[in-house]
């Protein structure tokens, strides 16, 4: 085959090659390289320049997500609960621990974040979380449950039959119950060291609606009367202060709205169980 035959046979090969791979053929630059470079569909474009970045690709930017939210506004339950009583630890609350994160505890988390340099967002992540740790102790269960809201324990087998103020002093709470069913429960307190709440059987005798004692010059509302002098009654030192007081012995109530419906339904007779 002549040169020019050889030159127009190597052309026609080349144009099937560029027809079959899509390939881009570039004329010889006189250094050495080869005349065609074939890019295939799915490979990336060479780079311009080593560090060199296009216009159109966005470059990578540090993350800028802060510490995780554990709780806030809304939340419910056990953490929640020890977390309310770490800030009445640091003079942060000052009503609960309820177990709700309520508009009270976002404002305490803020004050404590605010206080300490942190983002006041009034939601406890895990670095205000961390913090309040390592300034507070772990709360006691009547820290948890200052202000009442802790389960009942077991019911004394006494309670089980006939009309029953159950109420328990282990547990600090009074359940009525109407034939071993539970028909409400409530918290309660109990007298002081000095003038405890006695225990055993006892039956209501006196109610007292309005009633003022004129031993202790103190009103209690809704009194039912069981033992001498002690009775069940609402007690607005309860609703206020929690289990940081105590009773001269009878068992205080600190809902009032419960006890009203209690009162309404308990007769002369009912009976009284008071055990540990």
């Amino acid at each position: 085959m002549t040169g020019m035959g050889r030159s127009i046979a190597a052309g026609a090969a080349l144009a099937a090659l560029v027809t079959v791979c899509g390939c881009t053929v570039q004329g010889t630059d006189g250094k050495g390289h080869s005349p065609v470079h074939i890019q295939l569909p799915s490979s990336k474009a060479p780079s311009s320049g080593a560090g060199s970045g296009s216009a159109d690709t966005p470059s990578a930017s540090p993350s800028t997500a802060g510490p995780a939210v554990l709780w806030s506004r809304g939340d419910s339950g056990d953490d929640v609960r020890e977390l309310q009583a770490r800030l009445r630890q640091v003079a942060w609350l000052h009503d609960g621990p309820t177990g709700t994160y309520d508009d009270l505890t976002e404002d305490a988390v803020k004050g404590f974040q605010g206080k300490r340099g942190l983002p006041k967002t009034g939601q406890t992540d895990t670095v205000t979380w961390q913090r309040l740790l390592r300034m507070t102790h772990e709360p006691g269960k009547w820290e948890l449950y200052l202000m009442g809201g802790q389960p009942a324990g077991p019911a004394d087998p006494r309670c089980l039959t006939g009309r029953v103020l159950c109420i328990d002093k282990t547990s600090r709470t009074l359940r009525w119950m109407i034939d071993g069913r539970t028909v409400s429960t409530m918290s309660v307190r109990f007298g002081a060291t000095g003038t405890p709440t006695r225990e055993g059987v006892f039956h209501v005798y006196w109610k007292s609606r309005h009633h003022w004692s004129t031993l202790y010059d103190s009103s209690m509302p809704y009194a039912m009367f069981f033992s001498g002098g002690q009775a069940v009654h609402y007690s607005y030192d309860f609703a206020a202060r929690g289990y940081a007081g105590a009773s001269h012995g009878c068992v205080n109530v600190r809902d009032e709205t419960a006890i009203a419906d209690l009162y309404a339904q308990v007769n002369n007779g009912d009976k009284v169980v008071v055990y540990r």
